[in-house]
């Protein structure tokens, strides 16, 4: 027996193969793809955990759709799983292909669009969102033609490492953030002053309603700032989730960032939520310590958020590669507020 997990599971090509939701058998199978494609440092432990895999099914933390043969054998994997900041909001990622079923025939695609029509019979997703990477344009190309647009990128999202196998980064990896909506939720947003018309930008062609409304507000004095880190050392990137900004949060973002220091964090995303009226301010205080324009948030907390980052180097810009003038503006705002930020490092 061949104990080797990172080696490619022997599977026969040219098989027949359907999409479909996950089934408990097909655990192993997905786990055995995901190790041979990542090794086993993969840093989700979700998809190389056969019972893990199956538990979040179940509860559908995790919606899997699985490629699979006649024959039972899995030779493809794609999910819809949390990652923002609100249960209901689901990302469309943990992709995987075997290797003698890649190359044109389109399992990839087709486990995506499997993905969108489960999402729009599961009453718990109200929104779906991809992060297509940026070495290379096949996943933006794949999003836009399954009806996603463009609202903000992550500079420097993921390490060189991820991609070795492949070979197909230098540097840090960026991303794209593209959203569609599932289950409207019309309401109001608060825009910063700073980024008002780079934020009409990024709202336009919303596949949903929003009353936009200038954050002026004061932070009133007795509110305490609701704020949730998220570490991934794998990656070296912390993702922060503030539900509200309060009157300590200066205090508290220096007192965080001070965590982030005794750490190998590069990059600094803060999700700040759009629907308080008083957000402006505590945008004010980001970007006067050194944060930067990622863009907007569809139903990240149900409501929708802003994206800010810090990166702790020079970002790899000139390995972004885009697809489409929308994300090359995109690009060109972010880019252009970093060059802002400097003035604060």
């Amino acid at each position: 027996m061949n104990n080797d997990t990172t080696r490619m599971p022997d599977i026969e090509p040219g098989q027949d193969w359907e999409v479909d939701l996950f089934r408990p058998e097909d655990a192993e199978g997905v786990v055995r793809i995901f190790r041979s494609v990542y090794g086993e440092g993969y840093p989700v432990r979700t998809y190389v955990e056969p019972l893990l895999l199956i538990e979040e099914n179940a509860a559908r933390r995790t919606i899997s759709s699985v490629a699979r043969t006649p024959r039972g054998d899995v030779v493809g994997h794609n999910a819809l799983f949390n990652s923002a900041a609100h249960p209901g909001t689901y990302e469309s990622g943990a992709g995987a292909v075997h290797g003698a079923y890649r190359g044109g025939k389109g399992i990839f695609t087709r486990m995506v669009d499997h993905g969108l029509e489960v999402a729009a019979t599961f009453p718990m997703v109200n929104a779906v969102f991809c992060e297509p990477v940026c070495n290379h344009v096949f996943s933006q190309k794949l999003t836009e033609k399954a009806g996603f647009i463009f609202r903000a990128m992550e500079a420097d999202l993921m390490p060189a490492a991820a991609y070795e196998k492949e070979a197909s980064a230098a540097g840090r990896v960026a991303a794209l953030l593209t959203f569609r909506t599932f289950r409207p939720r019309p309401h109001t947003v608060y825009l910063p002053a700073a980024y008002w018309d780079a934020l009409l930008f990024l709202y336009e062609n919303l596949d949903d309603e929003r009353i936009f409304r200038a954050s002026e507000e004061a932070t009133p004095a007795s509110t305490v700032s609701d704020i949730r880190p998220q570490f991934f050392d794998f990656s070296g990137v912390v993702r922060v989730a503030i539900h509200e900004p309060g009157a300590d949060f200066s205090s508290r973002l220096k007192a965080l960032e001070m965590e982030i220091q005794d750490r190998k964090i590069q990059v600094i995303q803060m999700w700040l939520n759009l629907a308080c009226p008083w957000v402006g301010e505590a945008i004010e205080i980001l970007t006067s310590r050194g944060y930067f324009l990622g863009g907007a948030l569809p139903r990240w907390f149900d409501s929708d958020g802003l994206l800010m980052q810090k990166i702790l180097k020079i970002p790899d810009w000139d390995e972004i590669n885009v697809c489409t003038d929308r994300a090359a503006e995109i690009l060109r705002l972010v880019r252009a507020d970093w060059n802002r930020s400097l003035a604060f490092r």
